[in-house]
């Protein structure tokens, strides 16, 4: 069964297509035939706007972690062989200091529905009972539902100038990604990495977690990688803006 065709469903995605249908046409004057690539990007500014007030939370839940990383790190030590006793403790600290462990991933759970929705607009036709127009939009030559192994599968020449489109694209998250994740190692501090590194397998998974993104965006449709990169982008800069704004308030 597919689940697009579930009435709420149906109609959210119709509404979101609609909104993109829209930016397209406004700013359709002066981007010419960029319009449907710069309204998944303005979409994506958009929603993270809206998700500042979450973003200013994980920041200051990111203060009150490094702020806690030496008692952590002391309960770590004193329960070390007492693993329901360091959770009860670590409970205990959390909620005396209001800090919320779910704080830090709260912002990229909002954004999934808004992804899932962009993926789902560009793989469905027709979308709502009507013919989904986004599908034949393009950027760079490339329709924004294809994604990087349906041009390699094309096995076609012509297609080369849109592997190379779609492989920078797909470099330019890679670098986004590893430079927001060596500015998060430099924020958090060496008190909150050492309470990393000290339970199995997190550093190597903080190290790797990341460029799930990438590999996402390979295999979903340009339009949802798009929303990736800009996304990835604004985070880079809103972390760094808000870090510095929280840290001196």
């Amino acid at each position: 069964m597919d689940i697009s065709t579930i009435g709420p469903i149906a109609a959210a995605l119709d509404g979101l297509y609609a909104l993109v249908i829209g930016i397209g046409e406004a700013v359709h004057p002066f981007a010419g035939a960029a319009a449907p690539a710069l309204a998944i990007v303005l979409l994506t500014v958009l929603v993270r706007v809206v998700l500042v007030p979450v973003s200013v939370s994980q920041v200051r839940a990111e203060v009150a972690r490094r702020r806690l990383a030496p008692a952590v790190a002391a309960l770590r030590a004193r329960y070390a062989k007492k693993p329901e006793a360091l959770q009860r403790a670590l409970t205990q600290l959390y909620t005396s200091e209001k800090v919320s462990p779910l704080a830090g991933v709260l912002p990229t759970l909002a954004q999934v529905p808004v992804l899932s929705a962009v993926y789902a607009l560009f793989v469905h036709s027709p979308l709502a009972g009507h013919a989904n127009a986004l599908l034949v939009q393009t950027f760079a030559g490339i329709p924004l539902g294809s994604n990087l192994f349906a041009l390699l599968g094309s096995a076609m020449a012509p297609l080369l100038p849109q592997v190379l489109v779609f492989v920078l694209l797909l470099g330019m998250l890679a670098v986004v990604v590893e430079l927001t994740r060596r500015a998060n190692l430099r924020w958090v501090g060496s008190a909150v990495q050492s309470e990393q590194q000290a339970v199995p397998g997190v550093a190597v998974l903080a190290r790797v977690l990341p460029f799930v993104t990438v590999v996402f965006a390979a295999i979903a449709p340009l339009a949802a990688a798009l929303y990736l990169v800009t996304s990835a982008l604004w985070t880079l800069g809103e972390r760094a803006v808000l870090r510095r704004v929280i840290r001196a308030a």
